[in-house]
């Protein structure tokens, strides 16, 4: 697996991306402002109606770095990819296991496990380090229930029961979503999950997050050469590997 390294985010509406050598350059003004090397990016994210070189372009697809292109209010345009990397019996495994309800679930099981045991550890994280500001929230309920669906999820036949309880994970996390974030209550709430558009700043942050961790994960299956496209708990890519407002 391709060691991820640093994410280079170009946030000035302005800069232009070029190349030179092994350095990628942040040009303003026609001056250099900021040179960063190739070598440690594993992606670059452009928020810039100035663009980049298409030598620059050239350089992250011989690399295998991913570059993607937003405006600047957050909305992704485009990524540039280069050649499909890697093993094509390595695809067709992939292809084959996808296939394969058994096969599929025993993999997505992994995940969906990971997900939750992350879900669970960040209410208890909250729990112990905001204890007085949150201790009758629920978040130690919603602890609890997620704990009990972990039980489950390793021993569960099919992916139909396996997205079930999924989603009795998610639905207990997002239900104390809110006495989550801790500041500025009047501007950073959550009401409910909302998409295309988000209608609230949290929804949006939530949203532009999972595009560039999206960004970052089609970028890793393809450096190792997987189809980005296909997955194996839903059997097509999520909308996010599809550049969608999940």
């Amino acid at each position: 697996m391709k060691q991820l390294l640093n994410t280079l985010f170009v946030t000035s509406e302005d800069v232009y991306l070029s190349v030179e050598g092994e350095n990628v350059l942040a040009n303003k003004a026609q001056q250099v402002i900021a040179r960063y090397p190739l070598h440690t990016l594993q992606t670059i994210v452009s928020f810039s109606y100035s663009g980049a070189s298409p030598a620059l372009m050239g350089a992250c697809a011989e690399c295998g770095i991913g570059l993607a292109f937003c405006t600047p209010r957050g909305r992704f345009l485009a990524r540039v990819t280069g050649e499909t990397s890697g093993n094509v019996l390595l695809r067709r495994e992939q292809y084959r296991i996808a296939d394969n309800d058994r096969r599929s679930c025993a993999i997505a099981k992994n995940m969906i496990f990971g997900k939750l045991s992350n879900s669970a550890a960040s209410l208890q994280r909250t729990l112990r380090d905001h204890a007085p500001r949150v201790t009758d929230c629920g978040l130690k309920d919603a602890a609890r229930q997620i704990k009990e669906v972990l039980q489950l999820v390793l021993e569960v036949p099919d992916m139909e029961a396996l997205r079930g309880l999924e989603g009795v994970g998610a639905a207990a996390y997002f239900s104390v979503f809110d006495h989550l974030l801790l500041n500025r209550k009047e501007d950073f709430f959550f009401h409910g999950r909302s998409r295309r558009p988000p209608l609230d700043r949290v929804n949006a942050m939530l949203s532009f997050a999972y595009s560039l961790l999206a960004h970052d994960c089609a970028s890793a299956l393809e450096s190792v050469g997987l189809d980005r496209m296909l997955d194996f708990f839903t059997g097509i890519a999520p909308e996010g590997l599809r550049w969608r407002w999940i």
